[in-house]
């Protein structure tokens, strides 16, 4: 495996335990991925923002 993928990898698995103690700890909550999806949502779908769409998730 070369140098470039041995740290990639190793990146990746630092990130994924990240998120899981992030989450165990509750400074991730489902709280605050619907607020990251609502913000995803509406920067990639801005014109449908513009045109009056309510991009909320949920109610």
């Amino acid at each position: 495996m070369s140098r470039w993928r041995l740290r990639s990898l190793i990146i990746l698995i630092y990130v994924v335990i990240g998120l899981y103690v992030a989450w165990v700890y509750d400074y991730i909550t489902p709280a605050l991925l619907k607020d990251v999806a609502e913000a995803l949502i509406a920067v990639f779908l801005w014109f449908l923002i513009l045109l009056g769409v309510d991009l909320h998730i949920g109610g």
